[in-house]
């Protein structure tokens, strides 16, 4: 039991911990301090401070009198250790924005001290939609819980509520599925573009009026996109792990796409490079 000081706290604001402090966590802890939260954050390794933000010098201290806690991590057994360490007390809400796939909230929720209520909430968008209040937020669990959280959700995006604990998690596999595989077979389209001897840029302007527009978006999402080839390469193999034994070609290319993206590093290059390995691997 932690026996911390309670931090500061401005008269009038929500107190909201957010635990993990890479990327997007930052970018939704500075977020909810814009958006007039107080907001306390705490990070396994040291972090740059989040402006308007406390840092507080262990988890179970910045979650001390919060009502919600958002957690931002890299796999489930982060989540769990984080949660571990966090001394939750009944009434606190954990809004769990992590990709860790359904099987992976439900053992965080299982891992719950009593009276701790919990929502799973993944997101679609990068760094530049986080700190824009523009995510597309992949939200589930009991709806009044939900509805007790709705109002921290909102101010980071716009909430889909997908069904029971673990629905946002299993919405999220399956759109990160979509994106990913969608990366690797732009891929292979200037592939064959180049082969044919037309210019990259002209292939792309073609490509932004078929069905793949989308996800020509996404690759040229410029400096606020940012995710991970590592991240992406779990992902991906959270999804694939959860379809065991349903045949996934275009997901298995894409997984192998990202693990010679991973080998050739860095692991936290944005998974636009997927646009040119085969250039790399030619």
């Amino acid at each position: 039991m932690s026996h911390a000081p309670a931090l500061p706290s401005v008269a009038g604001m929500q107190t909201v911990a957010v635990l993990g402090l890479g990327r997007m966590g930052a970018a939704i802890a500075g977020r909810l301090v814009d958006q007039g939260y107080a907001v306390r954050t705490w990070n396994r390794s040291p972090r740059p401070p989040v402006p308007g933000a406390v840092a507080a010098g262990s988890a179970a201290e910045a979650c001390a009198g919060a009502g919600f806690v958002v957690t931002m991590l890299t796999d489930a057994a982060a989540v769990l250790a984080v949660v571990g360490a966090a001394d939750l007390r009944a009434g606190a809400t954990l809004i769990e924005m992590s990709t860790i796939g359904p099987d992976g909230v439900l053992k965080v929720a299982g891992a719950l001290p009593a009276g701790v209520d919990m929502v799973d909430a993944p997101v679609g968008g990068s760094v530049g939609a986080a700190a824009g209040g523009a995510l597309r937020i992949l939200a589930g669990g009991d709806p009044a819980v939900l509805d007790r959280a709705e109002t921290v959700l909102a101010a980071l995006g716009s909430v889909h509520r997908c069904g029971a604990l673990g629905r946002g998690a299993a919405n999220k596999l399956v759109l990160n599925t979509a994106v990913l595989a969608g990366l690797a077979a732009l891929a292979d389209a200037l592939a064959v573009g180049a082969a044919l001897g037309i210019a990259r840029e002209d292939a792309l302007e073609l490509l932004r009026a078929s069905p793949l527009a989308a996800v020509v978006g996404r690759a040229m999402g410029g400096p606020g996109a940012a995710f991970g080839v590592a991240l992406a390469a779990k992902d991906l193999d959270l999804a694939r792990a959860a379809a065991a034994g349903v045949p996934l070609p275009a997901a298995d290319g894409a997984a192998e796409l990202l693990r010679r993206a991973v080998a050739a590093g860095p692991a936290d290059a944005d998974v636009a490079v997927l646009m040119h390995f085969h250039e790399v691997l030619s």
